[in-house]
């Protein structure tokens, strides 16, 4: 029986758990079978205790809860700031013109760039980790904002001009739809981007709890049983965001599959 014909016996829903379970499965093999005396190579059993041990003292749970606390703010922060910019240059061509050409040049510097100046500025508590996570999560809303946008069809707009809309009911009932789905994948590159941003300012602005806190404890210390547990978590907590993130997307453009299938 070839590997395609095993694959397609597997539940659709459980398909994408076969490359996990398969690392899973080399990784404990290559422990078990002592394929290297590394102390970096650590079994998952270890990695597995040192979830629970976390978990029963709480440390993960102050962890989570402060990287998703950075997250959450410095998200909200950039998304709205980007959605406001990013409507504001694409409405408006005096706007672009006046306020494009620097913020395509803001947008070429590397975001790590910005955390000595945003540490000089806020220090190295939360005000600075917010003010990271929500550079990073501005640009991409800016951009998609802007393109969804300006990619709304001229034949909506002169239909919008015929029924007399007003800029309000234009914006709302035609360009908004019609923009919807650039906005949303717009706003899911920001939460990716909020994510990882976060633990980039834990691991490079050392101080307080979080995850990115929780890595630096393991590689100070070498426990990699602590380092590998932390990324686990890391990965997850991502898949958590953006999944329920596509579920709502997938709520509130409904109304596009509905309209499709009437024709």
């Amino acid at each position: 029986m070839s590997v395609n014909n095993v694959f397609q016996r597997v539940p659709r829903r459980l398909r994408g758990w076969v490359l996990p379970a398969v690392i899973l499965l080399v990784w404990w093999a290559a422990v078990a079978g002592g394929w290297s005396t590394s102390p970096l190579l650590v079994s998952p059993a270890a990695v597995w205790q040192r979830g629970v041990t976390q978990v029963a003292s709480g440390e993960l749970w102050v962890a989570l809860s402060a990287s998703l606390w950075r997250m959450g703010w410095g998200f909200a922060i950039g998304a709205a700031a980007g959605l406001a910019v990013g409507a504001l240059l694409g409405w408006s061509r005096w706007a672009e013109r006046l306020v494009g050409p620097s913020f395509h040049t803001l947008k070429q510097i590397s975001l790590f760039a910005w955390i000595p100046m945003l540490s000089m500025w806020f220090g190295l508590g939360d005000a600075s980790k917010v003010a990271f996570v929500a550079l990073a999560a501005f640009f991409p809303v800016v951009l998609n904002t802007f393109e969804g946008l300006r990619s709304v069809p001229r034949e909506y707009l002169e239909v919008a001009r015929v029924y007399e809309f007003s800029v309000a009911q234009t914006l709302a009932r035609v360009v908004a739809p019609a923009a919807a789905p650039s906005l949303f994948t717009g706003i899911q590159l920001s939460l990716i981007y909020a994510w990882l941003a976060t633990l980039g300012a834990e691991y490079l602005l050392a101080s307080g709890k979080g995850l990115g806190n929780t890595l630096i404890d393991g590689r100070e210390h070498f426990w990699m049983d602590l380092v590998l547990f932390g990324v686990v978590v890391i990965g997850l907590a991502g898949f958590a965001l953006n999944w329920v993130l596509a579920a709502a997307e997938r709520r509130l453009l409904a109304w596009r599959d509905r309209t499709v299938a009437k024709y």
